[in-house]
């Protein structure tokens, strides 16, 4: 259970982190490309993956 929690994290952390690059430009090829919005919702996914990493990696179980 524990790896499959820290699984899930890891890829909203990841999805979070590509919205960030979009939305601030550094990833082309999307109509998130340069959009702001895309760049607040990602650093609040990741801020949300790494909440996921952090409990993942003190569960006991």
């Amino acid at each position: 259970m524990k790896v499959i929690r820290f699984v899930l994290a890891l890829i909203v952390f990841a999805v979070g982190l590509l919205w960030t690059l979009q939305g601030a430009g550094l990833v082309g090829g999307s109509f998130m490309t340069g959009e702001r919005q895309w760049l607040y919702m990602g650093i609040l996914a990741m801020l949300i993956g790494l909440a996921g990493l952090l409990w993942a990696g003190r569960s006991r179980g």
